[in-house]
């Protein structure tokens, strides 16, 4: 078959008739030598019937529940409820008769009216009352931090001549103690970290009067 001049096919088109007139060499087979090892049969996989395996009977399948949590679970599990959703927010407190809510965010209200309220509290309301308390102390220590900052910006205001980052941190402040009260009074958790320190020694240090 002669080939066109334009052939692009990389194949030879006689190689199959060239393939069936060439002789096949014999192809040449190795053995292995014999090591003289003996041979080790694999042990037969043990036996199991259902007699040896572990029944639930029907009581104590159907007590079976998926885990919770990683963890199993009674089938009559609740789920706790957070602390706050726990406790009623409207009830009243001990020796003083106002609603929960409303002490908790009393603290935070702007200017010395909260200031005034939680010093009140703190000498009010009994340790069993942990929240309320904690809610009084940080406002105390929050009202306390912001009257030194206020007190620092307005006397380097007034040797500098530029008060008016004392009167924009009071408007900061002040909008920051009103949402802080909001949230008290929803009921939400409030963490001032920079009072930490003040918060824990007020509510220490401050005992109720009997």
């Amino acid at each position: 078959m002669a080939k066109k001049k334009f052939d692009t096919n990389p194949l030879d088109p006689d190689f199959p008739k060239k393939a069936a007139f060439e002789p096949q060499s014999p192809t040449d087979t190795e053995t292995l030598p014999y090591s003289g090892a003996a041979t080790k049969l694999f042990e037969e996989p043990p036996q199991f019937d259902d007699q040896a395996t572990r029944k639930f009977d029907e009581a104590n399948f159907n007590q079976y529940q998926a885990p919770y949590n990683g963890q199993n679970v009674p089938s009559n599990y609740q789920p706790p409820f957070p602390l706050y959703a726990q406790q009623d927010r409207t009830r009243k407190v001990a020796k003083i008769g106002l609603p929960e809510n409303l002490l908790t965010a009393a603290p935070y209200f702007p200017f010395s009216i909260g200031l005034i309220a939680g010093i009140i509290e703190l000498f009010i309301v009994p340790k069993s009352e942990a929240k309320v308390r904690f809610h009084a102390a940080q406002g105390v220590a929050a009202h306390l931090a912001i009257i030194v900052i206020s007190w620092v910006l307005h006397s380097i205001g007034s040797l500098t001549g530029m008060e008016f980052g004392a009167f924009i941190f009071g408007i900061v402040t002040t909008v920051m103690l009103v949402i802080f009260a909001i949230k008290a009074f929803q009921g939400k958790p409030i963490h001032i970290e920079a009072v930490d320190d003040l918060t824990n020694w007020l509510e220490d240090k401050i005992k109720p009067s009997e």
